[in-house]
């Protein structure tokens, strides 16, 4: 008999699912595994949490909405919290197992983390599973991917197709001996809950139930991706973009199951500009993942992180203190929700590269502890690409926040959300 354990780390569905599915065709039985691994639950050199509690918060839900499905198929996710290895070490004594499979990943945390594992003797089967594209759908050489974004997508678009998504099983056998087990709280995880704010653009909660549900209302119910490209710059309200980032970061939805949606809706209700501009911006997601695959650490632009103190002008970027109001407005938006535009997120980048002349990496980490959306190589690729020392490296990549202002919030609705002191 072959036992299995399925390891969820940024995949929490069971859909679209390479290691699933493949456990499923390879195994007798399967484990169904996740760990609150410590690692992610400590402060980074800049003394920020990794973690955040707007993004605990969000993961946790994901995890809680992956348990009650998984539920549903007589399969009780094992739950851990601690050291991922110590985990994996107590679930073998108890139930041993041949292999895990998981998602392949390609930053430095994450590998060292799967080297420690291999380390204390287990065996690891990956399965590449965060992106459009399959890594095996690439036309060229992981070593020959353009360093520019347009060549490769014009390459993926000629040369590549997109796979239709595998379907969500509806059978796991798992150990008769395997039992429920119980989801920590905040509080266990060392976090405050965060407070509620009614001013935040949507009220997101995790979970494949969830993303689906605001799928259907973005794309079914007010048949908004009709206009996307022309409302994607917004700054406030729910439907000015798809928002799907944050599901999509938990792998709570997959971006094929976005696509083939996308697809649909082509067919049955609009083809145009933005329905292509959402699936552009997919490929982006796909295109900082596989250049980090690509580089290794390099891609992190980052030889040595050193600690630093709270520096004045960091804490008033980080609370919304610096006078610039529009980066203010954004930066609060994030403190009290866990969540910025994309147009804001540029602005406040920039400010803080440019401006204040603050390592970059600082504000990487800040959104890497609040971001509800946070994905690794998207993060760090967007941070570096605003510093001018990550792709198509310009060193005058700057924006000017008062003219960006001036066009994107001309009637200041949006700094008047956020800085009471507005008029």
């Amino acid at each position: 008999m072959k036992r299995i354990v399925v390891w969820f780390r940024n995949d929490l569905r069971l859909s679209d699912h390479p290691a699933l599915s493949a456990a499923l065709k390879d195994a007798d039985e399967i484990i169904p595994f996740y760990c609150f691994d410590e690692r992610w639950y400590v402060s980074s050199e800049s003394g920020f949490a990794k973690t955040g509690p707007f993004r605990a918060q969000f993961i946790r839900e994901s995890v809680a909405d992956l348990q009650a499905s998984l539920a549903k198929l007589d399969a009780p996710l094992q739950i851990y919290q601690g050291s991922t290895v110590q985990a994996l070490k107590g679930l073998k004594q108890a139930f041993a197992f041949d292999e895990i499979y998981c998602a392949e990943e390609c930053s430095f945390e994450e590998l060292e983390l799967e080297s420690a594992i291999e380390q204390a003797g287990f065996r690891l089967k990956r399965f590449w599973q965060y992106t459009l594209y399959r890594k095996e759908d690439l036309p060229f050489a992981i070593a020959q991917l353009p360093d520019v974004f347009t060549s490769f997508r014009k390459k993926m678009e000629k040369l590549s197709k997109v796979e239709a998504p595998l379907p969500a099983p509806n059978r796991i056998s798992t150990p008769k001996e395997l039992k429920p087990t119980i989801l920590p709280s905040l509080q266990d995880l060392g976090l405050e809950a965060p407070e509620g704010d009614s001013r935040a653009v949507l009220s997101f909660k995790g979970g494949s139930k969830a993303a689906w549900q605001r799928l259907k209302a973005y794309f079914w119910e007010g048949d908004h991706l009709k206009a996307y490209k022309q409302t994607r710059n917004g700054l406030v309200g729910a439907d000015y973009s798809s928002k799907f980032s944050p599901w999509l970061a938990s792998g709570s939805i997959s971006p094929r199951e976005i696509y083939a949606e996308i697809k649909r809706y082509e067919k049955e209700r609009h083809k145009n500009s933005s329905t292509y501009w959402l699936y552009f911006e997919l490929v982006w997601r796909d295109f900082f993942r596989f250049t980090a695959l690509k580089e290794g650490n390099h891609f992190f632009r980052i030889q040595r992180k050193p600690k630093y103190p709270k520096l004045p002008k960091l804490e008033a970027w980080r609370l919304g203190e610096t006078g610039q109001d529009f980066v203010d407005a954004n930066m609060k938006e994030l403190l009290h929700t866990g969540f910025m535009s994309n147009r804001g997120r540029q602005n406040v980048a920039s400010f803080l590269v440019h401006d204040l002349k603050l390592p970059w990496f600082l504000g990487a980490q800040w959104f890497e502890s609040q971001l509800i959306d946070y994905d690794v190589c998207s993060n760090y690729g967007n941070w570096t690409y605003v510093a001018g020392i990550g792709h198509d490296p310009r060193p005058d990549r700057y924006f000017n926040v008062a003219g960006q202002a001036d066009r994107y919030d001309a009637d200041q609705s949006f700094r008047k959300l956020w800085l009471s002191e507005i008029d």
